[in-house]
């Protein structure tokens, strides 16, 4: 996966291809597209979803530090529905799905859930963004390996399921940020430390060990 360049490239649709999309979600998707998350995290466009919303944009993302390894992967999704959603309580919402490896002795912790889910919320709040009904689920999901791969270690996966609503300035959601805190949610499953000077509250996950099992 490619690095995004932190901008739009030239002659590029920033609607992702949807004719017709309303300067509101033009402007909500520059906005994902200016974007400059840390280096260790590689960001691309992806097929985004037609049937959640009228319009709707899409992004991957890997953290991958020494550009060999993946720590953690992502996709969010921007939808717009310029008539309003009542689930929603405004017209923009944002969809995530986040996963990472575990350390075994990780998948133990009976609040890792909770913790991560804290994660998320915490990382909208220390960016300063505002947001209206947060979901979701975290999921854990242990693998273990028989057979002709019974050499394998077993392996344990955290998996983020979320969606909240960014509160509208002027009509438009201030997506950056909202990447940005995303980013910081993806570099917390990773274990990656925090950007700049580190919260002393803040505790990540051990990065994880050893070539990931095939």
């Amino acid at each position: 996966m490619a690095a995004a360049q932190g901008h739009l490239a030239d002659g590029a649709d920033s609607t992702g291809g949807q004719d017709g999309a309303p300067l509101a979600f033009r402007h909500a998707v520059a906005g994902l597209r200016g974007a400059r998350p840390r280096a260790e995290v590689e960001i691309d466009p992806t097929a985004p979803p037609r049937r959640l919303a009228p319009f709707s944009y899409a992004l991957e993302a890997v953290v991958a530090p020494d550009e060999e390894e993946e720590l953690a992967e992502g996709r969010l999704i921007l939808l717009h529905d310029p008539e309003g959603h009542d689930a929603w309580r405004g017209t923009f919402r944002l969809v995530t799905l986040v996963h990472a490896d575990l350390e075994p002795e990780m998948a133990a912790d009976p609040l890792l859930p909770e913790v991560c889910w804290s994660w998320l919320t915490g990382a909208l709040q220390a960016r300063g963004v505002p947001y209206l009904e947060p979901s979701g689920t975290v999921t854990l999901a242990s693998s273990h390996h028989f057979g002709g791969i019974g050499e394998r270690d077993s392996s344990t996966k955290i998996e983020i399921r979320a969606s909240w609503t960014p509160v509208e300035d002027s009509g438009v959601p201030d997506t950056g940020a909202h990447l940005a805190a995303w980013c910081d949610l993806l570099c917390q499953l990773a274990g990656l430390p925090p950007a700049g000077n580190p919260d002393p509250g803040v505790v990540a996950l051990p990065q994880r060990r050893g070539p990931r099992p095939r």
